[in-house]
């Protein structure tokens, strides 16, 4: 016997803001969830399984129209009618007081109630599949302590949205632990909620298969599901299979030894082509990183629009499947040694000193937050929050800023006669 185990598909993931992004492949990306979910039913066609496991976030939140709907239920019938059953429960996304659209399912298709924790026998399978959906969005108990007792004559296996014991940057939400799962005699825990994949326990087992496909910047590398195999009631196969239709990726360069920017070029070629070449034939949506110290820093500072749109250029001239430069980030400092120059008795020292001092205080960033509120007003939603929210008036951005400025200053007047 085999299943499928997969969380956090987050189907049609409206992703807002990408068109702020210059030359970003917009539909490609918002399609990209649909098209892994493709690659997940064929694949449990594909291997013959019994079952298919979604252990929640299968939607991003309410419908915006019954096609998320539709599409999910036309894919169902597609397992119905190779005669796979699928369990599913919902997640912090999908909760039930955040669906306000309903269609029905397909008969092959059960989802575990959001009052308490439900079990499904399949007495041909040997199988026991037990779950228990959120209700709200956030859930702060421990679902797992009501799940009852393994059955001992059956496979038994667990299906649970829940953070664990705590995982940096996600919701703390249906928290557990691992000794506490283990009590159960299960012999398969399929968990959901934390994105990236980990084998948490061999004995049983307890993994996160991560989501399905990359949404975002910060969600880097191959996603997919966990395939396993069951050989007389015991697990005999556990792999994860990729499904993701387009790669998310950061490209770290350090140009400390290249000399001229067309040497950081050359640099930055080879570093792009080697994350395309990574890719699986995917294509790409990286972010690049300028890092280390650099004799053309003033160069890429002060010209920085000039040379993130020739990286962007390079990146959609190189061929295979494609890539796009989601952000250009340049994090080089001057290869000239500051303390020496801030040392010099001299005008210029002087002038670098003064620059270096210039501080801002809490009462003069409220200023300039006032000063830019009319601008802030005027801006999308959708550019101030999300995943690279820019909100000019915060204080932590406008400190940012100063220090920019501060740095562009001492730059320019070191390209004007630093020696």
């Amino acid at each position: 016997m085999k299943f499928i185990h997969a969380a956090d598909v987050h189907l049609d993931s409206p992703l807002r803001g990408l068109e702020r992004y210059e030359g970003a492949p917009v539909e490609e990306i918002r399609s990209a969830t649909r098209r892994a979910f493709d690659n997940l039913i064929e694949l449990a066609i594909e291997e013959e399984v019994s079952c298919v496991l979604l252990a929640g976030d299968l939607y991003d939140g309410d419908w915006k129209d019954y096609n998320t709907g539709l599409f999910f239920v036309d894919r169902m019938r597609r397992l119905e009618s190779a005669g796979i059953r699928v369990f599913l429960v919902a997640g912090n996304h999908d909760a039930a007081s955040q669906i306000t659209r309903q269609l029905r399912l397909p008969e092959n298709v059960t989802q575990f109630s959001d009052k308490r924790p439900e079990t499904v026998v399949l007495e041909e399978l040997g199988l026991a599949v037990h779950g228990q959906s959120f209700a709200n969005r956030e859930v702060r108990e421990d679902l797992s302590d009501a799940y009852p007792p393994a059955d001992p004559h059956l496979f038994n296996i667990g299906i649970l949205h829940t953070c664990l014991d705590g995982k940096p940057g996600h919701e703390p939400y249906a928290p557990c632990t691992v000794d506490g799962l283990r009590s159960k005699g299960y012999q398969y825990w399929a968990l959901g909620h934390i994105h990236n994949r980990e084998v948490v326990s061999r004995d049983p087992w307890i993994i996160f298969p991560g989501n399905i496909q990359g949404r975002h910047a910060r969600e880097l590398g191959p996603k997919g599901c966990t395939l396993v195999t069951i050989d007389d009631g015991e697990v005999g196969a556990v792999e994860h299979r990729y499904l993701d239709v387009l790669r998310w990726a950061r490209c770290v360069v350090d140009v400390t030894d290249s000399a001229t920017v067309d040497e950081i070029y050359e640099q930055v070629r080879g570093a792009l082509r080697q994350v395309l070449e990574e890719s699986d034939g995917r294509p790409v949506a990286a972010r690049l990183i300028l890092q280390g110290s650099s004799r053309v820093h003033s160069t890429l500072r002060t010209d920085s629009d000039h040379w993130i749109q020739e990286y962007r250029a390079l990146a959609s001239g190189l061929g295979g499947a494609g890539m796009w430069l989601e952000k250009v980030v340049v994090e080089t400092r001057p290869a000239v040694a500051m303390d020496e120059l801030l040392a010099r008795d001299d005008a210029l020292g002087g002038l670098l000193q003064s620059i270096r001092a210039l501080e801002i205080g809490a009462a003069e960033t409220r200023g300039l937050a006032e000063e830019v509120a009319a601008l802030r007003r005027k801006l999308p939603p959708e550019l101030l929050f999300g995943t690279d929210g820019y909100d000019p008036g915060d204080p932590q951005y406008l400190t940012g800023v100063l220090e920019d400025v501060k740095e562009l200053l001492m730059h320019r007047l070191l390209a004007k006669g630093g020696d």
